[in-house]
């Protein structure tokens, strides 16, 4: 019992950079409590004393703001971040080293007796604010972007996002893609924090025109060398380089970026 809680310490520390020291954990993380709480109350439950089980679970909401149903089973260094409004149901069934963040719920979408929640496997992370609902599985080391609704099962190392939760497929890396992140890169443009798989509009359309600009670009290299050959004394002299002190105003305005000074 020892060990656990140690680890259940260790992982706070690794997954929170805002904890200092075992004694604040100890004291100020709810989802902490929350989850020694759930592991009498699930001993408690396997033991036939269904309502007493239950009435630590209501004490422990009333404490944390984590509804966990003495029912659901959970495995080894599991994360709840800040943890207020998380609900996990009773037949849920969660894995090693998930994290969970604020808001999230492990619901059913049905009222019959039996396997109703969801399965998540290990190394599974929910974003604030997600929706789980359903008897399927989660795969190992999927993400739930934050505030999706997931309804199916999703595939292992897959990112889910939206209303209903639809699966971001990683594209393989291409020639295209690199010319574009080399001049994301000198602009200073980092899509905001976001990373590929979050379909954030303003990425994309900047992403778009970056695009279109290497699709013209080609366009007039293949311009060039035609009338090359057509007059061999033409001449297609070298576009200037870019500075990237030109594009300080972009970063400092978008605030996406970094002083490559620094």
């Amino acid at each position: 019992m020892f060990n656990r809680l140690k680890e259940d310490v260790s992982s706070v520390f690794h997954r929170d950079p805002a904890a200092r020291n075992t004694f604040e954990v100890l004291t100020n993380y709810p989802g902490l409590h929350a989850l020694l709480l759930h592991r009498l109350a699930h001993w408690l439950w396997g033991l036939g004393l269904k309502w007493l089980a239950r009435t630590i679970s209501t004490i422990s909401r009333w404490l944390t703001g984590i509804e966990i149903h003495p029912g659901a089973t959970i495995g080894r260094r599991f994360f709840i971040d800040h943890g207020m409004g998380v609900v996990i149901g009773e037949t849920t069934v969660i894995g090693d080293d998930v994290t969970l963040y604020q808001g999230v719920t492990l619901g059913g979408t049905s009222w019959n007796k039996g396997k109703r929640h969801p399965t998540l496997a290990n190394g599974v992370v929910v974003g604030a604010g997600a929706k789980i609902l359903g008897p399927f599985e989660v795969g190992e080391g999927a993400k739930v972007g934050s505030n999706s609704v997931v309804t199916k099962a999703v595939p292992a190392g897959a990112t889910v996002v939206g209303i209903p939760g639809r699966v971001i497929v990683k594209r393989p890396a291409e020639d295209d893609d690199t010319r574009r992140r080399e001049m994301e890169e000198r602009m200073g443009f980092d899509a905001y924090g976001v990373t590929d798989e979050m379909p954030d509009p303003v990425a994309r359309a900047v992403r778009s025109l970056l695009d279109h600009m290497h699709a013209v670009d080609e366009r007039i290299e293949n311009m060039c060398r035609a009338l090359h050959k057509l007059d061999s004394d033409y001449r297609n002299g070298d576009l200037p380089p870019l500075d990237d002190k030109d594009f300080d105003c972009v970063r400092d305005e978008g605030g996406s970026g970094k002083d490559r000074s620094e």
